[in-house]
């Protein structure tokens, strides 16, 4: 290389390193960019410490992540579903506006979103080493093998769909292979999470001198269900508290719940693999289901352990933005369902932790918001403007003052039509075909009561009202499952219709 090449480049160099790096900070010194640790895990809902959605969960390393950074306990999904989640998560594109409502396609196959610079994208054209292992976006799968290269630098271990026992162990639930739980395999290391986590930990030894975004994602909760017996043995079954009974802190639901619900709210989670309530009591199962929930969520919550412990052994660990979260919520019995597919607070709401260098640790901050709002944050954070396409709006001002009112409230969309605004205090539901929920949240945090009806609340429904567009996009092209739209005043789910007298908990593997 002669020496002019060798000036130019020194030159290109500095000219990326003005223009990107954070700006010197009040005592003159050069501030250095900030690594990104982004860990998220894949259906939990807030039975976590920091949220105390179960008063049995053990996250000793959630625990100390928060107690390092700044906890969201109001912080929602924009769909409670992974591909529109998690589309929406790495574009800051809101799927009522990209038209990716389903498990599929690929939101690369989405024309709004084909150009979009993702999150890792922008990173990596600002100096950053990008890398993905895990489930970050909805399985490379739902990603064209043509495409992977360009989202980031280098993609680490991708599970293949997991060590599976000779049978199922929980067989006449449901035969989808996915729909099963138990203490499976004997050993930790058997795991795909655990050589999920093997990676990251090895990416974070490498000690690189360029920022890194390293993004990891962890399939535990999600079904199936499986954890080593030690796992389990943190909530022996004669202990086990269970939700949707008394004592009254854990969702205790009154016997007529559906009541005041209107019938399309039901139609969001028509005809799932997941099983109904009454077939796990049915079958003696629902106590099962839940230990195995409770014991995923440890497990994985471990291997976050694992990985921040490998972190804070780095030098760059003290200049590194660490970022958890979950891609939605899961319900575990609560309105009468398992999995997600609902527009109600266990469905939408999901743990959210920020931890970065300068800004106080141990906060906590109820105001609302929303996944969308990582992209941005994370740009500002590292010194970028976040690009003009992005929806959502940056934290940068939560972490510094958790109590700071936000006018803006959380939204999350479910095919449609279908909408949740969540501020601070209420939740309001609007149906494609105009029916409606309200729920006060400090009188009623488990939704028991339906106040859309009830002339008093009527202003306070007009106000959460006007945050819901007056158009939603259109699903794209080869949309279908867990789609649910509304054509011609008619529901379809997954492309067939719903008949007005099709019962709204119908069960296809309900068998006596």
């Amino acid at each position: 290389m002669s020496l002019f090449q060798l000036i130019s480049r020194f030159v290109l160099i500095l000219v990326a390193a003005v223009v990107s790096w954070p700006s010197a900070d009040a005592a003159g010194a050069e501030s250095v960019r900030p690594n990104v640790l982004m860990i998220n895990m894949d259906d939990l809902n807030d039975w976590v410490g920091p949220l105390g959605g179960h008063p049995q969960i053990k996250t000793p390393h959630l625990d100390r992540l928060a107690a390092r950074g700044t906890v969201f306990t109001n912080a929602h999904t924009q769909a409670p579903v992974c591909n529109p989640s998690r589309a929406s998560v790495f574009t800051g594109v809101r799927p009522e506006t990209s038209g990716v409502y389903a498990l599929n396609p690929s939101f690369r196959r989405a024309p709004a979103l084909r150009h979009v610079t993702s999150l890792p994208q922008l990173l990596a054209a600002n100096g950053y080493r990008t890398y993905s292992t895990g489930k970050n976006y909805h399985g490379n799968r739902s990603v064209q093998e043509a495409e992977l290269p360009a989202e980031f630098t280098e993609w680490g271990y991708q599970p293949t769909g997991g060590l599976r026992p000779p049978q199922k162990l929980r067989d006449g639930i449901n035969p989808h292979p996915l729909i099963d739980w138990g203490v499976f395999p004997p050993n930790d290391e058997d795991q795909q999470d655990w050589m999920v986590a093997d990676w990251a930990i090895k990416k974070l030894e490498e000690n690189s001198p360029e920022p890194f975004y390293l993004a990891v994602g962890l399939f535990h909760p999600h079904v199936p269900m499986y954890a080593s017996q030690k796992w389990f043995d943190l909530y022996p079954d004669e202990t086990l508290i269970m939700p949707i009974v008394p004592p009254e802190d854990l969702p205790s639901a009154p016997d007529d719940n559906f009541g005041d619900i209107p019938t399309y709210a039901h139609y969001l989670h028509w005809r799932l693999p997941e099983p109904r309530l009454a077939l796990l009591q049915r079958r003696g199962e629902w106590r099962s289901h839940v230990q195995a929930y409770l014991a995923s969520v440890s497990f994985a919550d471990h291997l976050v352990g694992r990985i921040l412990d490998a972190l804070d052994r780095t030098e760059a660990g003290r200049r590194t933005i660490i970022v958890f979260w979950s891609d939605h919520g899961y319900h575990n019995g609560e309105k009468g369902i398992t999995g997600k597919n609902t527009l109600w607070e266990t469905a939408t709401r999901v743990p959210l932790i920020i931890s970065a260098p300068g800004f106080t640790p141990g906060q906590r901050s109820n105001q609302p918001v929303e996944l969308l709002d990582l992209y941005s944050t994370l740009a500002e954070l590292c010194g970028l403007p976040a690009p003009a396409h992005t929806e959502g709006v940056s934290l940068v001002p939560w972490l510094k003052n958790p109590a700071l009112p936000k006018e803006k409230p959380a939204r999350t969309v479910a095919g449609p039509g279908n909408m949740s605004v969540r501020s601070e205090h209420w939740r309001y539901i609007r149906y494609a075909d105009g029916s409606e929920e309200f729920y006060d949240h400090r009188a009623d945090p488990k939704e028991w009561h339906n106040l859309a009806k009830i002339p008093a609340y009527a202003d306070l429904i007009r106000n959460h009202a006007k945050w819901i567009p007056a158009t939603f996009a259109r699903p794209v092209a080869g949309s279908k499952d867990r789609l649910i739209d509304y054509q011609d005043g008619v529901p379809v789910w997954e492309g067939n219709p719903i008949k007005p007298d099709d019962p709204f908990d119908y069960d296809p593997f309900a068998q006596p």
